[in-house]
């Protein structure tokens, strides 16, 4: 169960026996169904979570209704509401389960303990929340500067396997187009 997470931070940090033992005793393995929610926009983000196993969604309700979608995550990655989570006030993301999920989670308390009790954990943090914000600016200049060709296939490039696994609407949502212009957009790419 926590064989994918330790592979996941030995890509950053090494790992001894005993750390490894601290680590898991640190993590709390939960599951979620399909269309359970993980978070709701407007509570306080309790949780650090990694993926083991599924596919889940991150997305903003605006006051109008509409929906954006921020993130996907699948086997192998973080997802939370970062600033939630780090200043204990309401979540600005509403995270739901796109397929049944295993998840391992950290709380804030358990984390900064951890921190403490394994240092090094800092700098794995520090790298993903680096990682994280990288993305979020590519994101940004994304949107503002590519056409929405461009950004369907930095999609794809990005989130390879994950087209089959989730709603046309949700890609479209993600790349802020209607379904039916991504329709348009993967028949133009899939007749090439």
């Amino acid at each position: 169960m926590y064989s994918f997470l330790i592979r996941h931070l030995s890509r950053y940090i090494s790992l001894e026996p005993q750390e490894i033992t601290l680590l898991t005793e640190s993590f709390k393995l939960k599951h979620l169904k399909k269309k359970d929610f993980l978070l709701h926009q407007g509570e306080v983000s309790r949780f650090e979570t990694f993926v083991n196993k599924g596919c889940l969604r991150a997305f903003h309700i605006t006051n109008k209704g509409e929906e954006h979608i921020v993130q996907f995550a699948v086997e192998d990655w973080w997802i939370g509401d970062m600033y939630s989570f780090l200043t204990q006030t309401p979540a600005m993301y509403t995270i739901e389960a796109l397929e049944d999920c295993e998840l391992l989670q950290i709380d804030k308390n358990g984390l900064e303990e951890l921190y403490l009790k394994l240092p090094k954990m800092e700098r794995f943090f520090r790298i993903i929340i680096q990682n994280a914000f990288v993305a979020s600016q590519k994101r940004i200049i994304s949107s503002m500067s590519q056409t929405a060709d461009e950004r369907y296939l930095a999609f794809i490039e990005k989130y390879p396997a994950i087209e089959q696994r989730i709603p046309q609407y949700q890609v479209a949502a993600y790349l802020g187009i209607t379904p039916e212009f991504l329709s348009r957009i993967r028949k133009k790419f899939a007749s090439k």
